[in-house]
């Protein structure tokens, strides 16, 4: 089971971290379009389109993947001093309550959106038209991804009410703990207050 769950949480990241490179095309496509705009007096009239949709990419394919890192905002006030097993019965209702019928609703609709877009061969309302149904299919893409990421968080919730703590994810870029830095380099709080008493004497000395 643990493998499957791992599985989805690496197609969860290698998706996110794909459509990431989407930031690069819209650097370079801001940058040539202020370049060709002021410098050159040659605005395009399909470039802040084309900005949404690479924009609009990348906002919805990191649901999935910041799910599978737990990295969603949550008030967290009282929720961090909570036992585990407290915390996965808190998640999981909320994940039946809300997660689940709103990102049904959404794939189901987005899916019904960009067939209806597909049919129509719909583009973007320019001189210079944009095919747009393509970028459509992403949100039930989107919501598919986060589905699934969801289930498999949900099973994380049943696994951490039955076992008391929670399993184990994918790792990916992280935060970085000061006290697991300090003892990772072998350094406590009275070497570093040494190391500032010395830097101040220095500092006063010249």
């Amino acid at each position: 089971m643990q493998r499957i769950l791992l599985s989805v949480d690496r197609l969860s990241t290698w998706l996110g971290q794909a459509c990431a490179w989407s930031i690069v095309g819209l650097t370079l496509m801001i940058t040539w379009e202020v370049v060709s705009r002021y410098a050159l007096n040659a605005p395009h009239d399909w470039a802040l389109d084309a900005q949404i949709m690479f924009y609009g990419t990348l906002f919805m394919m990191a649901g999935a993947y910041t799910l599978s890192k737990n990295g969603h905002v949550r008030g967290d006030v009282l929720y961090g001093f909570f036992e585990p097993r407290t915390q996965a019965t808190l998640d999981l209702i909320l994940y039946f309550l809300f997660f689940l019928p709103g990102i049904v609703a959404l794939t189901w609709a987005g899916w019904n959106f960009a067939n209806e877009s597909l049919a129509i061969r719909e583009s973007t309302f320019s001189a210079t038209p944009l095919p747009l149904y393509p970028f459509k299919f992403v949100i039930p893409l989107a919501g598919g991804m986060l589905l699934l990421q969801g289930l498999v968080e949900i099973v994380r919730c049943v696994q951490c009410i039955r076992d008391g703590e929670w399993p184990s994810r994918e790792q990916d870029v992280e935060e970085v703990d000061v006290d697991k830095l300090k003892a990772m380099i072998n350094v406590k709080d009275e070497d570093i207050a040494k190391l500032d008493q010395y830097v101040t004497r220095e500092g006063k000395a010249q």
